[in-house]
């Protein structure tokens, strides 16, 4: 590495926390359509919003930055662990892929782990060669969110 950041001709990146690390190899590990597949599965796996949030989307964040009404909560326990929300409509199934890429690879970590996640994680998906520049947008602005709230909550600074 130089004092650049450069090794092997290529920019040094942060690293992912495990889970999403676990989740980008296995989008990058198929083919773009493949990819389109695999983002529906996180959509259907997006777990419902616990009793106190469901229906009551003034308790959650809008992220107007979504093409689908999306809303989130990030909820910080006393060890500092996040436990993560999301509401997205059945028929976004994008937006809800996001989301439950989100929710699986955040989901349990500590504020701390959370708030060093990298904001360039979403394009490290290879989604960028499967969506518009205008969805994957929306996921930045997720985590972005997700962070701010994260922040808030935990008292980080």
């Amino acid at each position: 590495m130089n004092d650049t950041g450069v090794v092997d001709g290529s920019p040094e990146r942060a690293p992912l926390p495990d889970a999403l690390q676990r989740i980008a190899d296995d989008f990058l590990a198929v083919s773009a359509r493949e990819r389109l597949t695999l983002l529906l599965e996180f959509s259907d796996e997006l777990p419902p919003l616990p009793d106190r949030y469901a229906g009551h989307a003034e308790l959650m964040e809008q992220v107007p930055e979504c093409q689908s009404p999306l809303f989130l909560a990030a909820d910080v326990d006393p060890a500092e662990t996040v436990h993560l929300h999301f509401q997205a409509p059945s028929e976004s199934p994008t937006t809800r892929g996001f989301a439950g890429i989100l929710h699986e690879g955040l989901d349990g970590l500590t504020a701390t782990q959370v708030l060093a996640v990298p904001d360039d994680a979403p394009y490290r998906f290879g989604l960028a060669e499967a969506v518009s520049p205008l969805r994957l947008r929306g996921m930045v602005a997720m985590l972005s969110r997700v962070k701010r709230q994260v922040r808030l909550k935990s008292g980080a600074a």
